[in-house]
């Protein structure tokens, strides 16, 4: 399964309710950052501190990065969400500044520089240790925590953003005026058939 397909299967999760966002807060947050891309201006963090924002803007577009199907976290205002999130839950600030923190001190500890002063392997190696929560080690419990709940919150800012819903062909209600049943290529993959 390809990365994107995963977040995909997440997006249609029931996210919001999970990690108690009302859905005002994400259609709140997701038409602030819209506005901001929009307008084409710089957008300001009032959460983060500046070399957090950068840690965020390269982590969410490892998560999601560009492809031949649509662009990246970043590209569809994933950090502005966060930053949004932040304000709108004073819990989550503690947990994502902490992870952040986490994983400079992992690189650190492992190459003498920060997660962004890190190269593409080196961040990859870090991220591949917490990314898969029954491989990880348990030394690493406190960076799998943080890395699943930020991988969580750059697929809902990502799947509620313009882009994402393009990602993910939603074309909205549309009328059916003949029902044809399911198509043959979907029921062969699924190893099912009709009854004749």
């Amino acid at each position: 399964m390809k990365r994107r397909d995963a977040f995909h299967l997440l997006a249609v999760a029931p996210l919001a309710t999970a990690f108690r966002w009302a859905p005002e807060s994400v259609r709140e947050a997701s038409a602030l950052a819209r506005e901001a891309l929009a307008r084409g201006a710089t957008y300001e963090p009032k959460h983060f501190t500046a070399r957090e924002w950068d840690t965020v803007r390269v982590l969410v577009d490892l998560i999601i990065p560009k492809d031949e199907r649509s662009g990246s976290a970043t590209d569809a205002g994933v950090p502005e969400f966060m930053d949004f999130m932040l304000g709108d839950d004073p819990t989550l600030e503690t947990p994502i500044r902490g992870g952040l923190a986490w994983l400079d001190h992992q690189c650190d500890d492992r190459w003498g520089k920060t997660f962004l002063a890190s190269g593409d392997a080196e961040r990859m190696a870090v991220l591949d240790d917490i990314a898969w929560p029954k491989k990880a080690k348990r030394e690493h419990a406190a960076g799998v925590a943080f890395f699943n709940s930020f991988r969580d919150l750059t697929a809902s800012g990502f799947f509620s953003s313009k882009l994402g819903v393009q990602d993910l062909r939603y074309i909205g209600n549309a009328v059916v005026l003949e029902w044809k049943g399911c198509p043959a290529e979907a029921l062969a993959k699924l190893g099912v058939r009709y009854e004749e």
